[in-house]
């Protein structure tokens, strides 16, 4: 006898619903794929649906108890379905920072306190903290220089590297992927500080509070951004931060670009207090064709796609399954999303 009603309301192979519903029969699951775009890495894209496509879609996703996927990822198709469906008690969403899709939907506190929401996070810790580990290394071995030689065609002058075990990283949030990512720098020798509003277990030397992050800047010798976006952190890699940096500092962010004063970044770029910027996230996405950052030697950028793996989709349904598990079963959910500042 099934017990919760669940539409899937975002790309999803016949293979991995299948998969759901032999691992929780408790589970009605209805899956309609001819509403949606093949289920690929560019799910985040949407889908043009024909006006009758959109409108069977609409009135599939208002049937839903619980719904794998933010409709269209979408703040406005998420605030629709919620005002449209009163049966609604849960919302799973597929990015880890799924959080800021709630809150983009500006839901009156009714609907917050009816409703879970939870996210994909931990997820992509693996993949974003190996993207995390590549940017560090290509700070401390140079890489912009090499290019430049490279496309100069000189064999340039020999010099040294920097080495891991002599290189200070700080990691700014201590989430499942921060803390991923120190356990991987730490494996290779790196002196690793966190940087976290409160005291977690994490492969760190130490943390410092988020007060003490222009001290902690002008420190170290590369950071790591793992933050999400909120209203608490936008804008909290700030110019003031930023203008204390040790020169030559390698800057990583797999978090969120609303976090970074990207102007100042910019300007830390051209001056050499940053050496090197690696960015999987940017302010604006797509980055805007005028941006400074295309065209600036020393970044590199990736199109938010640092935390893509073969085997994203699959650990996003093995989470939904056990937090289907936790919710027919009366316990707390994993990733459930603070509806406070919506991480």
């Amino acid at each position: 006898m099934t017990e919760l009603r669940v539409v899937i309301a975002t790309p999803l192979s016949d293979e991995l619903v299948e998969m759901i519903r032999t691992r929780e029969p408790r589970l009605e699951i209805v899956h309609e794929p001819q509403l949606m775009a093949p289920a690929d890495p560019n799910w985040m894209k949407g889908h043009d649906r024909t006006a009758e496509e959109q409108t069977e879609y609409e009135r599939l996703v208002d049937t839903a108890e619980a719904l794998y996927g933010v409709p269209d990822q979408s703040g406005e198709a998420l605030a629709r379905t919620v005002a449209a469906n009163p049966k609604l008690k849960w919302v799973h969403t597929i990015p880890a920072g799924g959080g800021a899709q709630v809150r983009a939907a500006q839901l009156p506190d009714e609907a917050l306190e009816r409703i879970l929401f939870t996210t994909s996070a931990g997820v992509h810790a693996q993949p974003l903290a190996e993207f995390c580990v590549f940017g560090v290394m290509a700070g401390a071995k140079q890489l912009p220089w090499m290019q430049q030689e490279q496309r100069a065609h000189r064999w340039g002058e020999r010099r040294p590297f920097a080495l891991l075990t002599e290189t200070t990283v700080a990691v700014v949030g201590l989430g499942s992927i921060g803390r991923r990512v120190a356990e991987l720098l730490k494996g290779l020798g790196c002196t690793v500080v966190g940087v976290h509003r409160r005291e977690v277990d994490a492969a760190v030397d130490r943390i410092e509070p988020v007060e003490a992050l222009a001290d902690v800047f002008a420190s170290v010798d590369a950071v790591v951004l793992s933050l999400p976006g909120t209203p608490v952190t936008e804008g909290m890699i700030s110019r003031e931060v930023l203008e204390r940096t040790k020169p030559g500092l390698t800057f990583v962010n797999v978090g969120r670009g609303t976090t970074v004063d990207e102007p100042a970044l910019v300007e830390a770029l051209r001056d050499g207090r940053v050496g090197l910027a690696v960015l999987d996230v940017t302010a604006v996405e797509p980055l805007p064709q005028d941006s400074p950052l295309w065209d600036l030697p020393n970044v590199v950028l990736a199109p938010h796609t640092a935390a893509i793996s073969d085997h994203e989709p699959r650990l996003i349904a093995e989470l939904f399954v056990e937090n289907a598990r936790r919710f027919l079963d009366g316990e707390e959910p994993l990733n459930r999303v603070n509806t406070d500042e919506f991480y």
